[in-house]
């Protein structure tokens, strides 16, 4: 026997090592060759290993074993027909081009055909994008004369009311694709039978119907094959019932998983809506990270690159221009800003038909789930050998003459019993050798690792955590540091302007216009309205002023509206030439505008000392420029002082440019590199993000479970370190000192080696770029850690990636970061990664306590019957009863066990190590002690019973009816009550919190129903 099975009960070697120095993971040789239920990582597991283990394992129903595992083979068929599809539309697109280019020469290029409302039919609008035709676009009168055709204004959209939201979806489609069917009950019914040991015992039955209503007659004869069957029957129906259950869930949270948040223009207001509510037509904004969300063409834009590897299966990123507008949907922006006009949605798209082709797969295993398959693996094969053994003594007894009937005669005498008695003999003796198998092979071992962890996605849901992949629930009760983001994560994310400095002057209170000379306000409201993504709505009808964006430029854009801003008129004054939009390296974002008078300004906004670098002069309150020479001190002592009081420091200012230094061709345009040297200051403001209420709390929680909390921000060191004071991530000042607290630069200069060493010290890292988080992620990783991180930008998707468990904002996160998490945060709050913490531990712990009452069964069950068929060559429980044990065992118990909700206990231990044993001491003395007890008690029964129960005087069928009774009551009670110690495998009252359990209690109530039920079917 390999030892690889043993491996899954006993402590796997920790082969999950951290990445190489260039940042590829490495898996040694002799890691390849070792225990195949050891895969190497939870995430980017090699084919090799998965097909590895599946070779290794003893399965008797492998449809239902590897159901949420991924099928192999349908992946392989997947990744063809997606290759299918997109060589199937490049050949399409490259006909209609190649046709086009004839009927422009000819001049035969058909008019746009009116539908219902719009001056363009859905065919011919769909075909325009899907074909990238942009002889038919030009024909329309380019983007502006589709805008007329569709109805739609190009800056504030579609009106968006029911009915025109109703005829735009009559007219072009929804953005919905048919998704192909779950699996339905009768499915599941079907792949519930399909286990080799309930065909043989099916077949069992049949055969002792036939016999036993041949000799016996129908009144008699019916009962040993029809209960057979009914338990049979009985097995195959709840395990189909718990398992279609399963998939309801997981469909549930497939649907969640789509359901994308984006902004669109509608009525001229900024507004959220779900990817599936976008209609033709629609407006849409295009930011770093944003997925295209339907087919479409560009309206404006600046550097917009767009990765189309999605759909062309090539690494390739495109820029998109007017030249080349089209836009495909399901890919994904990598560069750039703009905005889109909606042209196809749905079916009538490219991804659309891609998507309908392939169905959703919940297929990926989990380590615990493979560890698991090993651990079956061992337990099926014991199960198989005493089985044999079982079957073999039985068969000689039987021939041999020693076992016999309720009269005391022999069941089988050489020359006199019958075929039909001989045959009717074997059948009961092969059907209880069966019935061990059943019991011994724990199909369902590997099924309660998915059903705690489908139970703990549903839960999680309700607190705020949605699980893109099953083994990050798993891992987070492993990890031991959490790498979190301060804006947003630790703070509230409601960011308000409570300080402005305009030249060296403080505005008190901030949004005091009277303070400032109007030349200085007109800048600042030209560089703030359009050098931003936010929007400003103003309501005809004199309510509130909406603002809307991230919430550093909603805070910005609301100081700018309270002191005097009108932005859509500032807007409509001056023309954006050229944009570089946010980076989070550089920490500045600028814009290129042409005023009225074909001046050119170039507005910058960023972090306040990187800003204030490049600055030479500034504009003081008067309007009057200044020298900044002399007063980088003063504005230095500011930001500071303001940093210090943990507020976010945001510089603002400008520059003019020349005529000639401005290119004027759009390609020329679209390469320069704005001139960000020379700058003029127009104000600095603090910005004041409070900590989330709770937060401080949370971090406690982390230290006491022995998860280290670091905060890694973009920020400026002073505000990184007093909201980690406020937080409690430093526990005071004199934490707040090298190497605890780290600039990113700093950091990134060190070699591999210190990098090593000093992430282990570090718990603030200040001016961080994504680059740094995923070296810390590196450094921390081949130390040993299991990470957590947190991650919302384009730029965090390789920390994210590399990470142990990446964990994306649902607020904030682009797309690209969420599709390279492992769990989405829906509500962007550090107490809610806690909770995940918590529900990753309650995994393990359910499956422990499972695999502990699971294992206790076995042990028990196996025992009794071997020494019972040794001894005296008959099982006290027979084929029906040990089939409704393993129904209480495999399913029942699972459900039971499985779904016990967490406890506040589990974060008063140090996290669960990956080297951590699945059978920890205490579960294998609690195991030795419950099984010896079992057995002891069973045996005695078994060989006593007859005197216990004064049954002496009785006849010796009934007699051994009696004692048989009583052994299988005993034995069924006895694991009703393990089920109460399995609970709480470490501690002594084994009864708290069982009332709030009501699946417990349920369970446990309806399984001692039917067992007294049972007594009076059996017997």
């Amino acid at each position: 026997m390999s030892t690889s099975s043993v491996n899954g009960l006993l402590s796997p070697r920790d082969v999950e090592v951290g990445p190489s120095n260039d940042g590829s993971d490495v898996v040694l040789e002799d890691d390849v060759s070792s225990d195949p239920f050891d895969i190497a990582q939870a995430k980017h597991v090699p084919v090799a290993s998965l097909k590895r283990w599946r070779q290794a394992s003893l399965v008797l129903n492998a449809s239902r074993r590897f159901r949420y595992t991924l099928d192999l083979k349908k992946e392989e068929e997947k990744e063809k027909r997606r290759r299918m599809i997109r060589a199937h539309a490049q050949v399409i697109r490259a006909a209609v081009l190649f046709k086009l280019a004839g009927e422009k020469q000819i001049g035969t290029l058909v008019p746009p055909a009116p539908s219902g409302d719009f001056g363009i039919g859905l065919e011919q609008l769909a075909s325009v994008t899907r074909d990238h035709n942009f002889s038919a676009l030009e024909q329309y009168g380019g983007v502006k004369g589709l805008s007329e055709l569709l109805k739609t204004n190009l800056e504030k959209g579609i009106s968006g009311d029911d009915t025109d939201l109703s005829n735009r979806r009559n007219s072009f489609g929804s953005n919905t694709y048919p998704l192909k069917k779950g699996r339905s009950f009768l499915n599941f019914l079907w792949e519930a039978w399909q286990d080799l040991t309930l065909i043989i015992l099916i077949v069992a039955a049949i055969a002792s119907l036939a016999l036993g209503i041949k000799t016996e007659g129908v009144e008699e004869g019916w009962y040993d094959g029809a209960s057979i069957a009914f338990a049979v029957f009985l097995v195959i129906v709840v395990t189909a019932i718990s398992d279609y259950r399963q998939s309801l869930q997981f469909q549930n949270l497939n649907k969640e998983k789509r359901n994308i948040q984006l902004e669109a223009m509608r009525g001229g207001k900024a507004v959220k809506i779900s990817i599936f509510d976008v209609v033709v037509g629609e407006i849409v904004p295009l930011r770093i990270g944003d997925q295209v969300p339907a087919d479409g063409v560009l309206v404006t834009g600046h550097s917009l690159a767009i990765d189309e590897s999605s759909m062309t299966g090539e690494s390739k990123i495109v820029r998109k221009d007017h030249k080349t507008p089209f836009l495909m949907s399901g890919c994904k922006v990598a560069d750039g800003v703009g905005t889109m006009m909606v042209t196809g949605v749905g079916i009538n798209t490219e991804w659309g038909l891609l998507m309908a082709s392939i169905s959703e797969d919940n297929g990926e295993e989990t380590p615990l789930q493979v560890r698991l398959n090993g651990v079956a693996t061992f337990i099926g094969i014991v199960g198989l050998a005493v089985a044999f053994l079982v079957l073999a003594v039985l068969l000689v007894r039987f021939f041999t003459g020693h076992t016999t009937k309720e009269d005391g005669s022999s069941a089988f005498v050489k020359g006199r019993t019958s075929v039909s008695d001989a045959v009717d003999g074997v059948i009961k003796i092969v059907t209880i050798a069966v019935t061990i198998v059943v019991v011994a092979v724990p199909e369902g071992l590997p099924l309660a690792v998915t059903l705690t962890l489908a139970y703990s996605m549903r839960k999680m849901m309700a607190d705020k955590a949605l699980v893109r992949r099953l083994s990050a629930c798993e891992t987070m009760g492993s990890a031991t540091t959490i790498c979190s983001d301060k804006t947003g994560t630790l703070t509230l994310n409601e960011m308000t302007v409570v300080e402005a400095f305009i030249g060296r002057k403080k505005i008190n209170p901030p949004d005091d216009s009277s303070q400032m000379h109007s030349i200085v306000i007109s800048l600042l409201s030209e560089g703030i309205a359009q050098n931003t993504t936010g929007n400003v709505f103003v309501p005809k009808d004199g309510e509130a002023v909406e603002v809307s964006g991230s919430p550093t430029e909603k805070a910005i854009l609301s100081w700018a509206v309270k002191l005097g801003m009108k932005f859509d008129r500032v807007r409509s004054e001056t023309t954006v030439l050229h944009v570089f939009p946010f980076n989070s390296e550089k920490k500045r974002g600028g814009v290129a505008v042409k005023r009225i008078n074909s001046e050119v300004h170039v507005h910058w906004k960023g972090a306040a000392e990187m800003i204030l670098a490049s600055c030479t002069k500034y504009l003081d309150t008067d309007g009057q420029l200044q020298s900044i020479d002399g007063d980088e001190d003063f504005f230095k002592a500011a930001v500071d002082e303001m940093a210090a009081r943990s507020l976010r420091c945001v510089a603002i200012a400008y520059r003019s440019c020349e005529a000639d230094e401005v290119p004027t061709e759009e390609e020329s345009l679209d390469k320069w590199t704005l001139p960000e040297e020379e700058l003029i200051l127009l104000a600095i403001v603090g910005i004041k993000d409070p900590c989330r209420p709770g937060v401080k709390d949370a971090v406690k929680l982390c230290r006491d479970a022995g998860v280290k909390v670091r905060m890694v921000t973009g920020d400026n060191l002073q505000t990184a370190k007093a909201i980690a004071l406020e937080c409690g991530i430093l526990g005071s000042d004199a934490e707040a000192n090298d190497p605890n607290i780290i600039e990113g630069k700093v950091f990134r200069a060190l070699s591999d080696k210190e990098r090593e060493k000093v992430a282990q010290e570090i718990t603030v890292m200040g001016r961080s770029s994504p680059n740094d988080k995923l070296l810390l992620v590196q450094a921390l990783r081949k130390g040993g850690d299991v990470v957590a991180v947190t991650g919302d930008g384009t730029n965090d998707a390789p920390a994210l990636h590399e990470a142990d468990i990446g964990l994306a904002m649902g607020i904030q996160g682009t797309e690209v970061a969420k599709e390279n998490s492992d769990i989405i945060i829906l509500d962007d709050n550090f107490a809610s990664v806690v909770k995940v913490v918590r529900w990753g531990r309650s995994v393990f712990a359910n499956i422990q306590k499972f695999i502990q009452f699971q294992l206790t069964v076995n042990v028990a069950a196996l025992l009794i019957n071997v020494v019972a068929a040794i001894s005296s060559g008959d099982v006290p429980l027979n084929a029906v009863q040990l089939l409704w044990v393993n129904l209480i065992m495999d399913t029942l118990g699972a459900l039971a066990l499985a779904t016990e909700p967490p406890t506040d206990h589990l974060m008063h231990r140090l996290p669960v190590g990956r080297k951590e044993p699945l059978i920890t001491n205490i579960m294998w003395r609690n195991l030795i002690v419950q099984a010896l007890y079992q057995v002891t008690v069973l045996l005695v029964l078994n060989f006593k019973g007859t005197s216990i129960l004064h049954l002496e005087g009785e006849r010796r069928q009934h007699a051994s009816d009696v004692k048989n009774t009583m052994i299988f009551n005993a034995f069924v009670l006895s694991q009703i009550f393990n089920e109460f110690n399995a609970r709480k495998p470490d501690e002594i009252n084994v009864f708290t919190g069982v009332t709030k359990n009501y699946l417990f209690m349920g369970i446990i109530g309806i399984t001692f129903v039917l067992q007294v039920s049972s007594h009076l079917v059996f017997h």
